[in-house]
């Protein structure tokens, strides 16, 4: 039985470049491949393209063809299998990847760098335009990039012959690596640039404007693309990632939306009442404080806190501390021993209900302990 041209079988012409070749074959391959295609045809006609692009692929064996035909490997023992070829190894390994969503690449995009701002509360809260200044890696411009010497350039890997990777036989498998000779480059330099000694890359100092966007908290992530370092042979650069700090404030905390402070007062508004000045971001506001107030009582003030893009402004809450008064003197000794006598001659339940209510906890926990 005479077997099919060669060049029938993948659907091209004799002038047929390599690449017209290789297109030919992928685009077949992923047709008639026997996990995609189940027909029973589709086993044969997918061994009749390896075999074909084997020979048409290996410019010894497609000029030998050309002359004698089928013969030719006939006469010299040649067999139309795909073992001994780097070439049909290579696009297999393509359509292969290709199956699985997948596609090795020899270009290695530039590394992302990550750089720390710190900013005040009222950054923070309104926005603000920043420079911030970092090292990185750019293209060496003695080379061009290239990493050779003015006047010479990369050379063909002699390990991998250009391809990028070499492959190794375990078994029944093949394992295909990166070639650790020019790290899946496919080129080596023979004589190295001096400047960046063969690497194609120098460190530069470089400044960049950030746009810090108002409502911005500690631990968000600001990304600027391809502000990082410098890909490999055009592969594209690396982001800049802009970790953002807010530095502790004096008067507020931040949660969320909202802001949170401790206000001071003494114990004659707090136990009469009053009105106090308290801080907000946009100044001072009054707040009214009722009879009786007690140490930790927390006063929220709507629409005072923060307002993040595209979200609700925060409240900000103000918790109460009635503070000691310290430094007294004679006269406001005697008045507080006045009041205390007061205290004294009146019943403790009416004036410090939460004193009785703890000596009361005091005297049964002593009187458990007796019994």
């Amino acid at each position: 039985m005479s077997k099919k041209d060669y060049y029938e079988i993948l659907g091209i012409t004799k002038n047929a470049n390599e690449q017209d070749i290789k297109d030919a074959y992928k685009r077949l391959a992923k047709k008639y491949h026997p996990d995609r295609n189940k027909d029973k045809d589709a086993e044969t006609k997918f061994k009749e393209m390896k075999e074909a692009y084997e020979v048409l692929s290996d410019q010894q064996k497609r000029v030998a063809y050309d002359q004698h035909g089928h013969a030719a490997f006939e006469q010299s023992g040649m067999r139309g299998g795909f073992h001994n070829s780097s070439n049909f190894s290579n696009v297999f390994n393509d359509v292969f990847s290709d199956f699985f969503g997948g596609h090795q690449q020899r270009t290695q995009r530039g590394r992302d760098l990550r750089y720390t701002l710190n900013l005040t509360l009222e950054e923070a809260v309104r926005g603000a335009s920043k420079e911030i200044h970092i090292t990185t890696l750019v293209h060496c411009e003695s080379c061009k990039g290239s990493g050779a010497k003015q006047g010479t350039r990369p050379v063909t890997c002699t390990t991998c012959r250009g391809v990028g990777e070499v492959h190794m036989q375990q078994g029944f498998f093949t394992i295909q690596q990166t070639c650790p000779r020019c790290h899946g480059q496919g080129q080596m330099i023979k004589d190295p640039c001096r400047q960046c000694r063969g690497e194609g890359k120098v460190e530069e100092p470089k400044t960049f404007s950030v746009k810090v966007p108002a409502g911005i908290d500690s631990n968000d992530c600001l990304r600027l693309n391809g502000k990082g370092e410098v890909g490999e042979m055009g592969a594209p650069s690396g982001d800049l990632y802009v970790q953002i700090h807010v530095d502790r404030h004096h008067i507020f905390e931040r949660l969320k939306n909202n802001l949170y402070c401790k206000v001071p007062i003494n114990f004659t508004t707090a136990a009469l009442g009053g009105e106090i000045e308290v801080p907000t971001l946009d100044g001072a506001i009054k707040l009214k404080i009722p009879p009786e107030t007690q140490t930790g009582q927390c006063f929220r003030i709507p629409n005072k806190g923060i307002k993040p893009e595209k979200k609700t402004l925060g409240d900000l809450f103000c918790t109460i501390f009635i503070e000691t008064p310290v430094h007294l003197n004679e006269k406001q000794k005697q008045l507080l021993r006045d009041l205390e006598q007061s205290f004294c001659e009146t019943s403790s339940k009416k004036n410090t209900p939460e004193t009785k209510k703890f000596l009361e906890s005091m005297k049964k926990f002593f009187d458990d302990l007796t019994h």
